[in-house]
């Protein structure tokens, strides 16, 4: 019903886009309004495969939340729809535009507006940029761990959009468990503020963890409520060398089952090693199937990294070194953090997937994934949050090529397929958008997708924002 009425909307084409512009300015800056073809197609899609983007009539860059809401009121008057967007790193395409959208890029919106170190909060606008959020709360001694790999570009408004995570979630949790409260703009202008800023509360229903991972489909972030921790000790990580995936899978089981409590976990595949190695000639060991990165931020990180490294003998490491300093440590993380781009490097695109399943069948994940990539000859890389089960496995492929690039879909879709056959999540962090909609319905079931379509009624009973997304 939703979609059918902005698709009508479309097909009788009574709104311009001189009139929509015209109202626009009523309340916006000129300089907030772009509507030069070249500028507005660059705001079109964010950096996911495969996934159709529309053409904007207009994209708008608000300051204030009164722009915010004025925007919104003249999308529901004109029954345009509009695509909310943050720094567009997203892998999902749940920021790519809609032919005739108002685009609404709350990138400007950048402001920190309260860090409190007794509360252990942080009050930010939705255009704040992580990296930039974790240096401020660290000048306070505080420490806000969601640190997704497009930390240095990303926003929080994205984050939220998408409930992202990152390297640190196997200890600290995603980006859910960080938002106390929201300031939303409604798919009518009306703003509504949602939980707390208190370190308890339970007053009605959980409207705030609604908003988070919607993608901007329910309403429009314009001012989150951040909790905070202490800021922890310098880190120090280890890396294992394993002669198989299943053997570093094994390690990974053995750490969680002991009750230790990493604040990093991760594994990168023998595809992953190499494309590194040969991106930026690093000297990892290319001999290695697979390399688990083990971190601790514990007050003795080197008698947790030496308890673990034992584990993973007994799971039949062959080289465990543990790193002797800060500098080591930053070293080794940076070959993870650098993967997923090496992994572009082999073929020019790749197709990320999201898939995480129970820790205890992360070893069945990788070998599956190997098989796969066999089965369609392609390489496909694998690294993974080894502690969350979060894999991502990443499929290089040539786009010029038309097989190639429908055997890389058809790999893509049998991996989504096998992490829910392995009682897993088609997406653990990078959210739904176009590229998943469809195994959405088939997670969620029939039920599930009817009552998650009569929320979006609830609260944008136009079907104008973002739509398309999600299902």
């Amino acid at each position: 019903m939703i979609m059918s009425r902005i698709e009508a909307r479309r097909d009788e084409d009574t709104v311009a886009a001189g009139p929509l512009v015209d109202r626009l300015l009523g309340g916006l800056p000129p300089e907030a309004v772009l509507t030069d073809p070249d500028v507005t197609a660059s705001y079109a899609n964010d950096m996911a495969s495969f996934c159709p983007a529309g053409s904007p009539a207009v994209v708008v860059l608000p300051r204030t939340v009164e722009q915010v809401q004025h925007v919104m009121r003249t999308a529901t008057e004109l029954r345009v729809p509009v695509v909310p967007q943050g720094a567009r790193t997203g892998l999902s395409g749940a920021a790519n535009a809609t032919d005739g959208c108002v685009v609404l890029s709350l990138t400007r919106m950048d402001a920190i507006l309260e860090i409190s170190p007794v509360d252990r909060i942080a009050v930010v606008e939705p255009g704040v940029v992580n990296a930039a959020l974790s240096r401020a709360v660290g000048e306070h001694g505080l420490y806000y761990p969601p640190d997704p790999s497009s930390w240095e570009t990303c926003t929080i408004g994205g984050n939220i959009g998408t409930a992202s995570g990152g390297l640190c979630c196997v200890k600290y949790g995603v980006t859910a468990e960080y938002v106390l409260g929201l300031d939303v703009v409604l798919a009518d202008g009306r703003l509504m503020s949602t939980g707390r800023r208190t370190a308890k509360g339970v007053a009605g229903y959980d409207l705030t963890r609604l908003f988070v991972g919607s993608e901007g489909s329910l309403g429009v972030v314009v001012r989150a409520v951040l909790a905070l921790r202490p800021k922890p000790p310098q880190q120090l990580v280890l890396a294992a060398e394993f002669a198989s995936g299943a053997a570093a899978c094994d390690a990974v089981c053995r750490i969680m089952a002991g009750g230790h409590v990493p604040s990093l976990l991760e594994l990168m595949d023998r595809t992953t090693v190499k494309a590194v190695n040969d991106m930026a000639r690093m000297g990892l060991p290319e001999s290695t199937e697979a390399l688990l990165l083990a971190a601790f931020d514990t007050t003795d990180p080197a008698a947790d990294l030496a308890a673990v490294g034992a584990l993973c003998e007994a799971a039949g490491a062959t080289q465990v070194v543990p790193a002797e300093d800060a500098a080591e440590s930053e070293l080794l993380l940076q070959a993870r953090r650098m993967s997923l781009v090496a992994l572009e490097a082999v073929k020019g695109t790749t197709m990320i997937d999201d898939v995480c399943v129970p820790r205890s069948r992360l070893g069945e994940l990788i070998e599956g994934v190997e098989r796969i990539s066999e089965k369609y000859r392609l390489t496909i890389g694998v690294v993974a949050h080894a502690g969350d089960g979060n894999t991502h496995p990443t499929v290089c492929f040539d786009a010029a090529d038309p097989e190639e690039s429908r055997r890389a879909r058809e790999s893509f879709d049998e991996i989504m397929a096998l992490g829910l056959e392995l009682g897993g999540t088609i997406t653990g962090e990078h959210g739904v958008g176009v590229l998943k909609k469809e195994w959405l319905a088939r997670e969620i079931g029939p039920v599930g997708l009817e009552m998650q379509r009569a929320v979006k009624q609830v609260f944008d009973p136009l079907g104008i924002l973002n739509p398309g997304k999600l299902f």
